[in-house]
């Protein structure tokens, strides 16, 4: 999507909104908050949940004076940037504590330290993806001071969430998460989000280089397309909502994401929740490590970090991934047959013939693939309650503005009224919509390429790549060896 020449606003979620001065009931109980989450098939963001939180108070000061002068890994990031996505393989890294975070933020002269070549005015810094257990690995205690709980998820706190720490301008490449679906809390500063469903995959031109478990990226800066390489694009469905401090986002399985920093300082905390989906995800993820690491090892052994991820530790070697892929299978059946002991056990109490005994895998899969659909009833009932307290993410009109006139531009005072206005009676239609042009979005996509390549193309690894671990092969290739293990 161009980006819009006019000025543009961006819904920014009220905290509170609804709510009477020193009411302190939250809206939804633990029960309701999963039902919710179960079922959703949008973003949305909670609101009103998480005033009791000690958390709540975790502004990076704060967090400087728990960790004592701990230091941090910084990803590096240039403010300014052209059409190509600025991915964790191009960005340099720094050792720093927060304290030293802090002074750089303040765009005072560093002369010496961790920043000093990192002109404040160019870069932006974020301690990303750290998960509290590593982070406090020697104060558990403070785990208690994140409450999942409160979203029906009895026992999840810290202990299963990672914090997000950015300055202004910090942000993460377009992306989906292979696993579960995703809460975030939003700490300290605003963060925009811009997000698209996953039948919009195709026009987000997906790619596993660099190569990270779990996460599929898009090969598009979305705040800036480069529309002549990607004319698919232009047919994607963005949904963008501004995160304050004090709410809670949703955010579905599969739902594309590019999460920008607007304040100058940024603190985020989020837990990934499983699925029942996973288990098939998780082949999909060891065929996808067991092709990329074979072929990109074996054009160059000694580049490796050229397109592995900074946080996949190394790369791994054709044994260590068959024995992954074979370990993900299993557990994969492991899953199938207790959670059918039941069935299996009443089958044979009425002596079936032995075949009908058999897991009947291809059966189980397409109830994983029904799943979106079976879910519509339940997706209405879900819609009823939204309000003040639970707002949904709606699909944007108009096009967001460039990084460059955005990100440094916002002022924070618009409101999502108009959202929740629209969102009831356009949004089945709209999903409707999108499933239909995501059918032919492959066929159409080789279409609009074959049309400007050059006579003479040289296919790299990449390009190969592309084709054999996209999302949409993987999942066929991982139900064809389930398939073939079940017969």
């Amino acid at each position: 999507m161009a980006a819009g020449s006019g000025a543009t606003t961006h819904p920014t979620l009220a905290t509170g909104a609804g709510r009477e001065e020193g009411e302190h009931v939250k809206p939804f109980t633990p029960e309701k908050a999963k039902e919710i989450i179960m079922s959703l098939q949008q973003p949305a963001v909670f609101c009103n949940m998480v005033f009791d939180w000690p958390s709540q108070h975790w502004n990076v000061k704060h967090l400087s004076e728990v960790l004592h002068g701990k230091q941090i890994r910084f990803r590096m990031g240039m403010k300014n940037t052209g059409t190509a996505p600025q991915f964790e393989t191009t960005c340099s890294y720094v050792e720093a504590t927060l304290e030293e975070f802090l002074t750089w933020n303040c765009d005072q002269p560093c002369l010496s330290g961790p920043f000093r070549d990192y002109d404040h005015s160019k870069f932006w810094a974020y301690a990303d993806y750290k998960y509290f257990v590593s982070l406090f690995e020697d104060k558990t205690d403070i785990f208690q001071d994140v409450k999942w709980s409160d979203f029906g998820f009895p026992g999840r706190n810290g202990q299963e969430s990672t914090l997000w720490i950015g300055s202004l301008g910090s942000h993460t490449p377009c992306h989906l998460d292979s696993y579960g679906c995703n809460l975030v809390f939003q700490v300290q500063g605003r963060k925009r989000w811009h997000l698209f469903p996953p039948e919009n995959t195709p026009f987000l031109y997906p790619t596993r280089i660099p190569y990270e478990e779990s996460s599929v990226f898009s090969k598009i800066n979305v705040v800036n397309p480069d529309l002549k390489r990607f004319p698919q694009f232009r047919k994607a469905q963005r949904h963008v909502v501004t995160l304050s401090p004090g709410q809670v986002l949703f955010v579905p399985r599969h739902w594309w994401h590019y999460v920008e920093s607007i304040d100058p300082v940024t603190v985020s905390i989020n837990s990934w929740i499983e699925l029942e989906e996973d288990h098939l995800a998780r082949v999909e993820e060891a065929i996808t490590r067991m092709l990329v690491c074979a072929l990109k090892t074996a054009e160059d052994p000694h580049n490796t970090r050229a397109w592995l991820n900074p946080t996949e530790v190394e790369e791994t070697s054709h044994e260590v991934n068959c024995h992954y892929l074979n370990g993900a299978v299993s557990a994969f059946f492991d899953h199938y047959r207790t959670s059918k002991v039941v069935e299996i056990q009443a089958l044979r109490t009425n002596r079936e013939h032995t075949k009908e005994e058999e897991l009947n895998v291809y059966n189980y899969m397409g109830q994983i693939c029904s799943q979106n659909l079976t879910m519509g009833a339940v997706k209405q009932e879900a819609t009823s309650t939204f309000g003040p307290d639970l707002v949904p993410v709606t699909q944007r009109s108009e096009e967001p503005p460039s990084e460059r006139e955005g990100i440094f531009e916002s002022d924070g005072k618009d409101v999502v009224d108009k959202d929740r206005e629209h969102f009831g009676k356009s949004h089945c239609a709209k999903r409707q919509q999108m499933q239909l042009h995501s059918e032919n979005a492959a066929v159409e996509q080789i279409a609009s390429n074959s049309t400007v390549a050059p006579p003479q193309t040289f296919i790299s690894t990449d390009d190969l790549l592309d084709c054999l671990v996209n999302p949409q092969v993987t999942r066929m290739v991982a139900q064809l060896l389930i398939q073939g293990r079940s017969l």
